[in-house]
């Protein structure tokens, strides 16, 4: 498929916007690390007292003050999952150089736009999956009197853990409470006929098709033409031929031939896929992924404890999915055995282990595991939902990371990991998938699945070749050393978007190691040294622990900065004279 027709609306920022710049927050709150600027909007991470990241919802004309205000007020109203709930509106304050604007909850993740721009065109039951979750927002707007009039890709957010967040919401006062002119922008807004060439007439209907456009966009990786949409089995064979009949009844031209209402819709989506999932009516046993067979043992596993949301992600030992506390009524993470692996009695506990060692960990930087069982061949254990997803999501949606970021969450990576240590638990697999981001966009270490006891077999090759040490991928003795080495390893890999050490294979990378050839370009020099410590082959010649290892991490970092505000000064000298 061609690439996607659409641009992207959001400018992201890492400076203050000119109309925030003399903003004084409350005490205790801070900046967060950066802001998006999109359609007479702008959305400000701030660092509450509490330390919750919150969306600051500001406009940079002052002229739209009303326009935000009635906004924050519908918003405040709603009650959906999909919906950011909105907190406190600021009205302008004269002494604290502070407002207008509204607080609500900020999202980490991508925009459906973002995805299929970074992914092209997605799979079948992601697809089903969001347009449910988009539906269901949409029907309870609609029940209540209320259109959006702007579903867009870059109005639906998916984020790592499944969830789906609608914004886009100064579209959906009202034609009436939108300033005269004003319309979205046709660059990335879909455009439904009925509303010729200029004229933006948000209804019902045209929410539908909207909706049905990024399915279209989903699946075939760019947006439907303007007329004669063709079928999607036609750009997309491989698509279950009920779902494609959902897709093409609301993409028709005509209001009146499509579903009676998106609610109809959503139960047509309902006949053609399981509830709360993309499994399809009709489809085999099977899928290339092994989905299907997969959440039916796990749905009959679990029974009546959780509600099975969606996948998350798969690993070479088991899978990971959204799932429904059904007894707390929260949403965790369920990690599963793959199937052939359950049949393994070794397997079995050393998955049995794995939940054990990390339910000890009691740190803010470890991802709390809460229970584990099992059910016939099937085992399970339940920690914590990461919304934020991985340190390797962010870095492929996202590219590498400042400095000013990832400063405070690698010291409490190191902080947790001297915690793991000091009872007695090495990690053994460190890597970027491993670094998990919660909603306040703290760093977690999680998947203790190759950890041991020290004392306990030290030997043995294990890891990811990429982020390992090489006495792991030698298969020699490992000490806390090794998760030392995988640490600076992922800060690398953050920094620049690529790890230290590449190859096809780990022989190729094991050379490079013991070469001391670590690609580091482009980090700051005192960072650089850091990782080089961090990096050594020989495990003598890192730190002793965790601890020293932090403590040198705060130096190097204190150091840059320094530099870079005595290089700062020495550019401000320069132009003046």
């Amino acid at each position: 498929m061609s690439p996607p027709e659409f641009d992207s609306p959001h400018l992201l920022t890492r400076a203050l916007p000119a109309h925030l710049a003399s903003w004084l927050l409350p005490p205790d709150w801070h900046w967060g690390s950066e802001g998006l600027s999109v359609d007479h909007r702008h959305y400000q991470e701030v660092i509450d007292a509490l330390g919750r990241s919150l969306s600051l919802v500001s406009v940079p004309d002052p002229a739209h003050e009303g326009w935000m205000l009635a906004e924050a007020r519908q918003l405040a109203h709603l009650n959906h999952p999909s919906v950011p709930t909105t907190y406190h509106y600021w009205t302008w304050q004269r002494e604290a150089k502070r407002g207008p604007g509204y607080l609500r909850r900020w999202i980490s993740g991508e925009t459906v736009g973002a995805r299929v721009r970074r992914r092209g065109r997605d799979d079948v039951p992601f697809t089903a999956g969001l347009l449910r979750s988009t539906a269901s927002v949409l029907a309870y707007l609609h029940d209540s009197g209320t259109v959006h009039g702007a579903i867009a890709p870059d109005t639906v957010w998916a984020i790592p853990s499944g969830r789906v967040w609608l914004i886009g919401w100064q579209w959906a006062v009202g034609r009436d409470l939108v300033p005269a002119g004003l319309t979205p922008d046709r660059r990335w807004t879909p455009w439904p006929p009925e509303w010729g060439e200029a004229r933006w007439a948000p209804d019902a209907m045209s929410d539908q098709w909207q909706l049905a456009a990024i399915g279209f966009a989903l699946l075939t990786g760019e947006l439907p033409p303007a007329s004669d949409i063709p079928p999607i089995r036609w750009v997309r064979p491989d698509c279950p031929q009920g779902f494609a009949d959902v897709l093409d009844r609301a993409l028709l031209p005509q209001p009146s031939r499509r579903h009676a209402s998106v609610t109809a819709m959503l139960r047509a989506l309902d006949r053609v896929a399981s509830p709360r999932t993309a499994i399809f009516v009709g489809a085999g046993t099977d899928d290339e992924s092994g989905e299907k067979s997969e959440e039916a043992r796990l749905r009959w596993a679990v029974g009546d404890d959780y509600e099975v949301l969606s996948l998350i992600g798969r690993g070479n030992f088991g899978s990971v999915w959204r799932a429904r506390d059904l007894t707390l009524e929260r949403e965790v993470a369920l990690k599963m055995l793959h199937a052939h692996i359950g049949r393994d009695q070794h397997a079995m506990a050393r998955f049995r282990r794995e939940a054990q060692l990390a339910a000890q960990l009691a740190h803010p930087a470890i991802v709390p595991v809460y229970d584990w069982d099992s059910h016939g061949e099937v085992a399970w254990y339940t920690m914590e939902l990461a919304e934020g997803g991985s340190a390797a999501e962010l870095v492929a949606r996202s590219g590498p990371r400042p400095l000013a970021e990832i400063g405070p969450v690698v010291d409490q990576m190191l902080d947790g990991l001297e915690a793991a240590h000091a009872i007695g638990i090495l990690h053994r697999d460190l890597k970027p998938e491993n670094i998990l981001i919660d909603r306040y966009r703290r760093w977690r270490l999680a998947d203790f699945g190759i950890a041991n006891a020290m004392g306990e077999e030290h030997a043995g090759a294990s890891g990811t070749p990429s982020f390992a040490a090489p006495e792991q991928i030698l298969g020699e003795a490992q000490g806390p050393e090794a998760d030392l080495f995988a640490v600076a390893a992922i800060v690398a890999y953050v920094l620049t978007g690529r790890p230290p050490f590449t190859g096809s294979d780990a022989r190729t990378i094991l050379a490079q190691q013991l070469a001391d050839a670590a690609e580091l370009r482009g980090i700051p020099e005192p960072v650089a040294e850091w990782l080089q410590r961090g990096l050594a082959a020989d495990p003598g010649a890192r730190w002793p622990d965790a601890g020293a290892m932090r403590v040198a991490w705060r130096e190097a970092v204190r150091a840059t900065r320094r530099s870079e505000r005595a290089t700062g000064w020495w550019r401000r000298l320069r132009r003046k004279t």
